[in-house]
C-alpha cells in the first residue's frame, strides 16, 4: 500500500509575486510562513497557510507560459476552498475588487458555490459546507 496521508501543499507559479503574494495573504487570509528569493533562478519562493496548516507554495518565475483554461485543459482543474458563509465570502472578495461568478448549486450535495480568479487567472472556488 503506497500510504498516503494527505495532500501536502499546492505549488502556485506567479508572474507577480508581490501582486499574488498580498491577493493570498491580504484578500484570502493565508499566512505567509516563510519566503525566500532564489536569486540563481530570479524566483522567489512563499510557503502561506490556511488556519496554521501549510498548504500553498507561491513561486514566481520570469516569464512563465501561460496556463491553458478554456476551453477545459488538461490538469489542474481548480482549487475549492471551504468556507462557512458563501455570501459573506463573496461580498469581501467583492469589496476587494474580486469578481466571482453567479453563486450555483451543486446538483448532487444541494451546497452553493462560486468560482474567482486569482491575479494570474487561475480558477479557484468556494464552497459552503
Amino acid at each position: 500500500m503506497l500510504g498516503l496521508k494527505q495532500i501536502h501543499h499546492i505549488a502556485i507559479i506567479a508572474t507577480d509575486y508581490a501582486k499574488s503574494k498580498a491577493f493570498y495573504c491580504d484578500i484570502l487570509g493565508f499566512t505567509l510562513q516563510s519566503e525566500f528569493y532564489r536569486e540563481e533562478r530570479d524566483s522567489w519562493k512563499g510557503d502561506l497557510a490556511l488556519n496554521g496548516q501549510y498548504v500553498i507554495e507561491l513561486f514566481s518565475f520570469p516569464f512563465p507560459p501561460a496556463r491553458p483554461s478554456r476551453p477545459e485543459a488538461c490538469g489542474l482543474r481548480h482549487l475549492a476552498f471551504s468556507v462557512d458563509d458563501l455570501d459573506a465570502a463573496v461580498a469581501h472578495l467583492q469589496a476587494h475588487g474580486v469578481t466571482c461568478e453567479a453563486i450555483r448549486v451543486d446538483p448532487f450535495t444541494d451546497k452553493r458555490f462560486t468560482f474567482f480568479n486569482d491575479p494570474d487567472g487561475l480558477p479557484l472556488e468556494l464552497y459552503q459546507q
